[in-house]
């Protein structure tokens, strides 16, 4: 089967509607709206309801298409998921709240991003309601921050003669997308790759930019309370660092340990999750031959037991050194 390179694919669609069972009614959250691929799904079934959040301002036009053919039970907010609670939302019977983590084939094409090692032009990363850029980020932190954003956010072996680098060139000529690409290239040259070479660096920069890792840990808190009794919290994940805090957030919170020894055990006598299946669902066979982008995905979900409101997480104190580094952004 030959791949379209210029179609979006909604990664583990069936196994996500097999999991949120939208065809008994409710409203559910597409936390990353993007292309519009589960939202649309959703809707195909007449009693639900979807609203639909997206930092990319560029979503905007897609969910209008998608307004138009679903006037009354669609509903688009250009956010970003960590400002769920903002919506006020708790009259609404949320049963499903998705999270897909990946980048949509648009965006990473989308030349004024820059998120792709062949983008020309300034870099910028940035996917919305951003207060900084990669070109900040690159032409302004100093050499250690910089190793450290490379080496935790990105798992870059070559991260401190990378970072060394960067700073020289920049004393010289201001560093945009190709010209850090040929940096990286010319660090890396003798060493063969089965990815290329400046993805990790550049993976990275993306999760700094967006502050994708109290992002996560914020919507998922957000979602947690949003959520009625007997909702599923789904998400999908495309590398190690968001499946861990998804996976320790969701472990966490489905054992008794994880409630705070200060509250009373009379006050919230359960868990607030039940995780049904430990492992996480990956995509079929013949889901990898149509998008091989997908063979890094991981869908992981709980149900909500409870409806009580507060509960308590450890999960900043948990991933504390990535929270650190990624308030380097601060410093721009």
């Amino acid at each position: 089967m030959v791949l379209d390179t210029t179609k979006h694919y909604p990664v583990l669609l069936n196994e996500l509607i097999s999991i949120i069972s939208p065809q008994h009614g409710g409203t559910f959250i597409d936390c990353t709206f993007g292309q519009g691929g589960y939202s649309n799904k959703i809707l195909s079934f007449k009693n639900s309801k979807v609203i639909a959040l997206d930092r990319d301002v560029v979503s905007k036009k897609k969910a209008e298409e998608i307004s138009r053919k679903f006037q009354d039970r669609f509903i688009f907010k250009n956010k970003k998921f960590s400002q769920l609670e903002d919506l006020k939302l708790k009259s609404e019977n949320i049963k499903g709240i998705i999270f897909d983590l990946g980048y949509s084939l648009n965006q990473i094409k989308d030349p004024e991003k820059g998120l792709s090692f062949n983008s020309i032009g300034d870099l910028n990363m940035c996917m919305g309601i951003n207060d900084f850029s990669a070109k900040d980020t690159i032409n302004r932190l100093d050499r250690l921050d910089l190793e450290k954003i490379f080496k935790f956010f990105g798992d870059e072996k070559e991260a401190k003669k990378i970072a060394s680098q960067i700073v020289k060139e920049r004393k010289i000529n201001e560093i945009d997308t190709q010209r850090l690409v040929k940096l990286i290239e010319k660090v890396k040259r003798k060493k063969n790759y089965k990815i290329h070479c400046a993805t990790k660096v550049f993976q990275a920069l993306r999760i700094f930019v967006n502050k994708e890792i109290s992002e996560l840990i914020y919507g998922l808190i957000a979602a947690s309370k949003i959520l009625k009794k007997d909702g599923v919290l789904a998400v999908v994940t495309f590398h190690s660092i968001e499946d861990k805090i998804v996976k320790y957030f969701f472990k966490s919170l489905s054992e008794n340990k994880s409630i705070s020894r200060y509250v009373p055990k009379l006050d919230q006598p359960d868990t607030l999750f039940a995780m049904l299946e430990k492992k996480p669902k990956k995509p079929s066979t013949r889901e990898l031959n149509e998008n091989i982008p997908s063979r890094s995905a991981k869908l992981r979900y709980v149900v909500k037991k409870n409806d009580f409101y507060k509960f308590e997480t450890d999960v900043f104190q948990k991933f504390r050194h990535l929270i650190e580094i990624e308030n380097y952004g601060n410093k721009l």
